[in-house]
């Protein structure tokens, strides 16, 4: 018997066909232009040599494969490192249904739902996600069953359940009927009112598996509540959640658009900014003095925004907070990348919909950020920031194959990252051309 070594590719729109290579022989995919994540340089006419997972040779030119060598031919696109998002949420979707299925869904339709949205965000070339906030900690779910294999998709690091203020933005109970006794939310549900309900909220997260703890600092555009931009949290209990989060080694992400929320969030120690609606100067200069991260989600504003002008999609609370917001986001995005504010990317997707990640790549670029700038706040820069970027974020001889490749050259028209005809993630091929 001849030993074998199996990869995956996709066929028939499958996610997954094995197909067996003799032992000893590698994917040589030869890509007609590599962009590495980590330099401003783009290499034309590649070779990447695949093996055991791993990225084990770059070499100039066109490799002529050997007996048993799989060859995969991108030689008309561009090579870049598996993509992230660092915000989304792969369990849900908005829609008209929304606000009616928290009353239908139970965790197992939560669960198979985010299976089919963690495989559109892998074939839409995203390796790994950060997950800010799920129900009934399905994210976690999620992120074990692709870890084990069970079920294709990317990379999570997970949060679970969101950490907010009774009535604010993540309250699972926000315009539930008191019959339906939610209003007794604590810590477990993500409800935390003062510094020793802040402490045990980031624990549990700790006790449920969370890799990332997800606060709600400021009201919120689609959460069943008035304000959209108060803050909801004191910075006293800011602190204390950032203090015990980083006891356990978590770093904290603060969902903030109003711009007291957002400089207590800053002052309080988080570590990234996502929204960021009404940053001022003195919040820009602040991030930049401690190193947090923004991750601006500029799909999702555009998406509330225009969703508002639908009669009957969002409902009547949310709408005003809706177009308020959602025209902001980018204009604040190009006045903090002027500002030298670090950023990475993220899009709130599931608010907009899963697979449609890249097209936030062409509003960054539309708002003045360069496009290889866009493609490193996708690559090299969240992989430091998650503490992966031994292993993934680049393409690099050691580094894990996560690639992906699109028709065409992003740096001459952005949108080429909606086109993403290969997908690999840790040497398994997902999507072929």
């Amino acid at each position: 018997m001849i030993a074998a070594r199996t990869v995956r590719a996709a066929a028939a729109g499958a996610l997954g066909v094995w197909l067996a290579l003799p032992a000893g022989a590698a994917t040589l995919i030869h890509a007609g232009r590599v962009i590495d994540g980590v330099t401003d340089r783009v290499a034309e006419r590649q070779t990447i040599v695949v093996d055991a997972g791993r990225i084990v040779a770059i070499e100039p030119g066109f490799r002529a494969a050997a007996t048993g060598d799989q060859v995969i031919d991108l030689s008309s696109g561009t090579v870049l490192p598996g993509l992230m998002d660092m915000h989304v949420h792969i369990t849900s979707e908005n829609s008209r249904a929304s606000e009616l299925n928290r009353f239908k869904q139970d965790a197992a339709d939560i669960a198979l739902d985010g299976v089919v949205y963690a495989g559109r965000t892998l074939l839409a070339g995203f390796t790994t996600v950060r997950d800010l906030g799920s129900s009934f900690n399905t994210d976690i779910a999620l992120r074990n069953a692709i870890n084990a294999g069970k079920v294709p998709g990317p990379r999570i690091f997970a949060a679970g359940k969101a950490i907010a203020s009774t009535g604010g933005h993540g309250d699972p109970s926000n315009g539930m009927a008191d019959y339906l006794g939610q209003d007794d939310n604590g810590p477990t549900e993500g409800v935390a009112d003062g510094v020793a309900d802040a402490m045990q909220a980031v624990r549990q997260r700790y006790k449920d598996g969370a890799d990332v703890i997800k606060i709600t600092a400021t009201g919120g555009v689609l959460s069943i509540a008035k304000n959209g931009m108060n803050p909801q949290f004191t910075e006293e209990e800011i602190r204390a959640i950032v203090a015990t989060a980083h006891d356990y080694g978590f770093t904290v992400a603060a969902h903030a658009h109003g711009t007291e929320g957002i400089k207590r969030a800053i002052r309080g120690g988080v570590n990234s900014i996502e929204h960021g609606t009404f940053l001022d100067d003195e919040a820009m200069r602040l991030m930049k003095e401690r190193g947090t991260f923004y991750v601006p989600t500029i799909s999702a504003g555009q998406y509330v925004y225009e969703r508002a002008q639908e009669p009957g999609f969002l409902p009547e609370l949310v709408r005003p907070k809706a177009l308020a917001v959602g025209p902001q986001i980018q204009k604040t995005f190009a006045k903090a990348w002027k500002a030298g504010v670090p950023i990475m990317f993220g899009t709130d997707t599931g608010v907009s919909a899963h697979g449609q990640n890249a097209r936030e790549f062409a509003l960054m670029v539309e708002a003045g950020m360069p496009a290889m700038a866009a493609i490193k706040s996708a690559t090299s820069v969240p992989a430091k920031f998650l503490g992966i970027d031994d292993h993934v974020g680049s393409v690099a001889v050691g580094k894990q194959a996560d690639l992906v490749a699109v028709r065409g050259d992003p740096l001459a028209d952005i949108t080429a990252m909606q086109r993403v005809s290969f997908v690999m993630k840790e040497g398994v091929v997902y999507k072929a051309p």
